[in-house]
């Protein structure tokens, strides 16, 4: 949910931290601040409201430098943005401390700290660890003991940055339920919470796993994990450039990565579809046996994800003829959800690291589930790492806080999921080769729709004074419906719901009148006809249309009804994925001419880490 950077080296971290902070925005931007240790062997520290731009600015007016640094982008838990909730927090002797994650008994530890004497000058739960690192110093003077002995009492989700005046060569992490890596330099090394922090500076990184505690140093890391035995954690080379997650040519990382959705869904299914088959090993190794034994499906994610799981449910059912249930993974782990025998658990997650998706995979491994498959954007993260089996998309960094490529290139996994257990339940081979060509075709289809970018453009000028929407959908293509609400509601502050068209008779039709725009995506499929009943009684109340429609829909434009050609001959299975592209175009020009922040929308962050 927050960034961390941190870097120990011969030379001025600074600059390091300021620019890792810049990449790592998109986590957290309520504040963001940064120490380092200068070479009179105090610590400086810097914080200000807001984004990383205004702590450059403010380190203009007050510079500093330092070998040894830690640095933070806050999105806020607990206490609101303010700078003396900003992180890095500090405890006496030079102690400081950034933390991502939520601490759950922080409440009873500061009661313990003050009445030991520690005064609070936030109302964070990480100043409670800076103060319990100093307080356990006083029995054992190593930082590195200090900490493991203060993550042991701590309950939550956490990843540390610690250092200390009195050791003046070391960075301290902890890992537990949230991401942190080391980079690995020449005669330096560094520390993150995301590798694209780093990759200016180094293409090495080792990942930590639940329990770690970590020393960094120049030329050193020292690594234990929970059950205190030293270990070595592999060193991993990253393919991304650094010029990955920079924006180019295109005003906002949003817009650049709606682009990029036909190469990274032609990427995504690069290498797994062959001469008109799926290649099933692409799940892993033991695919094969999981998915000929599979009976049903259980899939959990949250929010984009959520949506795209719930496409998938759709063709799970309708082509596999399998049961499959799809929950929201923060209610998923408090019902006791019943297993049928030989269920298959597919988590989904852009980042990997959603803390309530991760602790449902780990309520599952627990709870008599066939196997479980992790569909990931991150193949570092900790979903990847403990699922069994594991089908990576290839969007590559996702800045944009709005879900775009990650969404797409999920239908494209979750695509060739159904055909995997197709082909299991009865498959033949022709049915499973029109299928595969159907997503082969999907980037072409794509790229064709994001040529409608200036009808929709001008459409977007028609929603700008508007307060509320309502976007209808049916079958399949309800989910996007859903996928659209919440893309306008993000990054534009509309407030927009979403319906199965059917369920319009059973309340929502209440609220349509002329100044609520209704959005509509209209393939030309089984359920057409039903639609345009529905869309018959939004005309009856006055509502106005923008419907999203095949050529062949037979439905056209008139007097309260905008209709936007779609490209022809998109399929049922194709049509989530190319029928998204308009909405997330749409949602992205009404931000525009609102004039928010498209890119780090308020209250909101990318990497979800925290409950």
């Amino acid at each position: 949910m927050c960034g961390i950077v941190g870097a120990v080296a011969k030379r001025d971290v600074l600059p390091i931290l300021i620019d890792g902070l810049q990449r790592l925005e998109y986590r957290g931007y309520d504040s963001a601040g940064v120490a380092v240790l200068q070479k009179d062997g105090h610590v400086a520290r810097l914080r200000t409201v807001g984004k990383v731009a205004r702590l450059r600015e403010a380190l203009v007016e007050t510079p500093t430098a330092g070998l040894l640094g830690i640095a933070h982008t806050r999105w806020a838990t607990h206490g609101v943005p303010s700078e003396r909730n900003a992180h890095p927090h500090i405890s006496r002797d030079g102690i400081a401390i950034v933390h991502n994650g939520i601490i759950e008994n922080h409440e009873e530890l500061r009661a313990d700290l003050a009445a030991r004497g520690y005064v609070f000058t936030s109302e964070t739960d990480t100043e409670v660890i800076a103060h319990r690192v100093h307080f356990h110093l006083a029995s054992q003077p190593d930082l590195f003991d200090a900490v493991q002995a203060t993550v042991r009492e701590l309950h939550g989700a956490y990843a540390l940055a610690v250092l200390s005046e009195k050791d003046p060569d070391t960075i301290v992490l902890a890992r537990a339920g949230c991401p942190v890596v080391v980079g690995l330099g020449d005669g330096e090394n560094f520390v993150a919470s995301d590798v694209a922090a780093l990759l200016p500076v180094t293409k090495r990184f080792q990942f930590l796993e639940e329990g770690d505690v970590a020393a960094i140093h120049r030329n050193s890391v020292r690594i234990v994990d929970a059950a205190g035995r030293t270990v070595e954690r592999p060193v991993r080379e990253s393919e991304l450039s650094a010029d990955a997650v920079e924006k180019g040519e295109f005003p906002h990382y949003m817009l650049k990565e709606i682009h990029e959705q036909p190469r990274a869904v032609a990427q995504t299914l690069e290498e797994r579809v062959a001469g008109g088959k799926l290649l099933e090993a692409a799940f892993g190794p033991t695919a094969t046996e999981v998915l000929r034994r599979t009976e049903a499906v259980q899939i959990v994610a949250c929010g984009t994800s959520w949506h795209a799981g719930s496409v998938a449910r759709y063709f799970i059912e309708q082509i596999c003829r399998l049961p499959c249930w799809i929950d929201i993974a923060s209610e998923f782990r408090y019902r006791n959800p019943v297993v049928p025998p030989n269920t298959l658990f597919v988590s989904i997650s852009q980042s990997g690291e959603t803390a309530d998706t991760l602790a449902a995979l780990r309520l599952a491994k627990q709870t008599g589930y066939l196997s479980t498959l992790a569909i990931c954007n991150v193949p570092e993260s900790s979903l990847v790492r403990e699922s069994e089996l594991v089908m990576l998309t290839r969007a590559g960094p996702e800045i944009g806080v709005a879900s775009t490529k990650a969404f797409t290139t999920q239908l494209a996994a979750l695509g060739m999921l159904v055909i995997a257990l197709g082909k299991h339940r009865g498959m033949d081979r022709e049915r499973e080769h029109n299928l595969v060509g159907r997503l082969i075709e999907i980037p072409r289809l794509i790229e064709e729709t994001l040529a409608l970018d200036p009808v929709v453009r001008k459409l977007a000028e028609k929603f700008v004074d508007k307060h509320h929407a309502l976007f209808l959908g049916r079958g399949a293509l309800a989910p996007i419906a859903a996928e659209g609400a919440l893309k306008l509601k993000e990054i534009s502050y509309i407030h927009a719901e979403a319906y199965p068209a059917g369920e319009l008779k059973h309340g929502p039709l209440a609220l349509v009148d002329a100044d609520m725009p209704v959005i509509t995506v209209a393939p030309n499929n089984d359920l057409l006809e039903k639609l345009k009943s529905n869309l018959q009684e939004v005309r009856a109340r006055g509502g106005e249309l923008y419907v999203f429609a095949d050529p062949g829909s037979g439905i056209s434009s008139s007097d309260g009804v905008h209709v936007i050609t779609m490209p022809k001959h998109v399929s049922y299975f194709q049509a989530p994925a190319v029928y998204t592209i308009p909405l997330q175009l749409l949602a992205y020009h009404v931000a525009t001419m609102r004039g928010t922040d498209v890119d780090q929308p308020r209250n909101l962050a990318k990497s979800v880490t925290v409950e």
